[in-house]
């Protein structure tokens, strides 16, 4: 990556902060300037992360030097495979949940376009610093905007939910930023390849500091992931929010996993010593703990916010499985399933705001129980927005029945290519020819994903049966264009997925190959060359 190309890798910090202050700047009597630039923008780092991702794909890791200092010594941005994977899959989440909140949402409170900027921010930015210290600025930029998006239309129940969400959320920061600490004040350094290179000279009296540091930070990430039992705040939150902050939302515990995937093989693969595997027990017994959690929810969940929220911890469970097994074969597999997961509970949380808009109340009473979620709709716009548009129902019903042969993993679409290319991983052969059975812990993870699709399909058939086969009291839902088009985009994609299965399945296999063998991304970072002074300047 070189010329003017390399600049391309600091725009997806740079657009979002340089729009949200600009929004700032303008009063909230005029949402549609402030709807135009959040679009543009938002369009505009799509369109960098999608150039990114081609350049990740062809080139080696792309390394950005902040204020022309070396690393380790230097602020340092990193594009790689997988960053680049995780801007692409944020900006298509950014812009179908940004055009959603066009029909109604993006006026129903203040400074929407503005945190919705910082949001992508402080994401973007997660992916793709390289030292710990940025990762914690960048990692709170993105949490204080999700409180004033959490919080986003007002209500009771929002705000309840809310204030519950930043608690939790406050606390993880403060167990990161011990963590943090702790890791600093044994190794010296906060860069993630050069701790990759010192924590294997650590010494048996120092690794503790080290390893409960790392333990903090774990713990920080998992409450952000939704790992049970630190999941609880999430099935609060999500239903609560306004249906395009938890589309976008969605990506949210995706950053937990993120950084997990990411700092597992760096600081704790094959290379590290005596530290090697730390961890990865843990998440491999909480991931499959999640999923269980996530199935019984699952099948147990009346409301489809609530639905949709635990099918969250359930994608979440399976991805830190994944990690846990900490096989390249399967992680490849993983990332397969993490797009189309994602993008199928977005497009769910989106589709559930119109369907309901056409229930009764009385339907949603029968349906859930007032001890279990309070009262329902009490935070709700009043004003009435969208027509009847022929075929309405028809259009909502076939969505649903893709996200929930999606959820559930039935053929042909891509659910189903990344459960099967998980189990094919879990079942493979060693590479090493060596002969061996399938550990207790594969057979484990098969059969709850297994079982999990299965519940997701009971669960939407039951409520597909009560909302479109035999509904209690029903009208016809007023929709917009602008509401179904997010929907129906996020529902091709996973549909391109399944089309073009086999690229994309090479592409996630080489970026898992690489993230289980970290040594060029250590070796390009700690390598870097500064950018020469131009030679006017050194003649000087």
């Amino acid at each position: 990556m070189s010329g003017w190309m390399h600049h391309l890798l600091v725009l997806p910090v740079v657009l979002p902060l340089a729009s949200g202050a600009l929004l700032l700047m303008y009063n909230e009597r005029r949402p549609f300037l402030k709807g135009v630039i959040n679009l543009i923008s938002t369009l505009a780092t799509l369109y960098v992360a999608v150039m990114l991702l081609r350049l990740a794909d062809t080139s080696s890791t792309g390394v950005y030097l902040l204020g022309n200092w070396p690393a380790p010594f230097g602020i340092v941005l990193v594009l790689d495979r997988l960053s680049a994977l995780m801007l692409v899959l944020t900006g298509v989440l950014a812009a179908a949940s940004l055009t959603f909140a066009f029909a109604r949402w993006h006026t129903a409170g203040a400074h929407f376009h503005s945190l919705f900027q910082f949001l992508l921010m402080g994401v973007n930015g997660v992916y793709l610093t390289g030292d710990m210290f940025n990762l914690f600025v960048f990692f709170e930029v993105m949490l204080a905007a999700s409180y004033g998006l959490v919080l986003h239309g007002s209500g009771p129940q929002r705000i309840r939910a809310g204030l519950h969400y930043i608690a939790v959320n406050l606390t993880a920061s403060f167990l990161f930023l011990i963590g943090v600490s702790l890791i600093y004040s044994v190794t010296g350094t906060l860069n993630m390849a050069d701790l990759a290179v010192r924590l294997p000279a650590v010494t048996e009296s120092d690794r503790g500091l080290v390893e409960a540091g790392a333990a903090l930070l774990g713990v920080a990430f998992l409450v952000k992931a939704g790992m049970w039992p630190l999941s609880f705040w999430l099935l609060g939150a999500y239903p609560a929010a306004a249906a395009p902050v938890a589309a976008i939302f969605a990506i949210l515990s995706k950053v937990g996993i993120y950084v997990l995937l990411r700092l597992s093989p760096l600081l704790f693969g094959a290379q590290a010593g005596a530290s090697a595997g730390f961890g990865s027990q843990v998440l491999l017994i909480g991931g499959l703990a999640t999923i269980a959690y996530g199935m019984i929810g699952v099948l147990a969940s009346q409301a489809m916010a609530r639905l949709a929220s635990y099918s969250i911890l359930v994608s979440s469970g399976t991805l830190l499985a994944a990690i846990g097994l900490s096989d390249a074969n399967l992680t490849g597999s993983a990332l397969f399933y993490l797009v189309s997961s994602t993008l199928t509970i977005a497009a769910f949380f989106l589709l559930i705001e119109l369907i309901e808009r056409g229930q009764s109340p009385a339907a949603d009473l029968l349906a859930v129980t007032a001890e279990a979620f309070g009262d329902e709709d009490e935070d709700e716009p009043e004003d009435e927005v969208g027509v009847a548009l022929p075929g309405t129902l028809a259009i909502l019903g076939v969505c649903f029945a893709g996200c929930g042969m999606l959820l559930a993993g039935l053929p042909p679409l891509s659910g189903f290519i990344a459960k099967f290319a998980m189990l094919a991983a879990v079942f493979a052969p060693p590479a090493t020819g060596t002969e061996g059975g399938i550990a207790l812990a594969g057979w484990i993870f098969t059969g709850l994903l297994i079982l999990s699709g299965l519940a997701a399909l009971l669960a939407m058939l039951r409520v597909g049966i009560r909302v479109f086969w035999a509904p209690v009291d029903a009208t016809v839902p007023r929709v917009l264009v602008v509401e179904l088009v997010p929907i129906i985009f996020l529902l091709l994609l996973t549909l391109a997925l399944t089309v073009r299965g086999g690229p994309v399945m090479r592409y996630m296999e080489d970026t898992a190959s690489a993230v289980h063998a970290p040594e060029r991304y250590i070796d390009s970072v700690l390598t870097a060359p500064p950018v020469p002074a131009p030679a006017a300047q050194v003649h000087r």
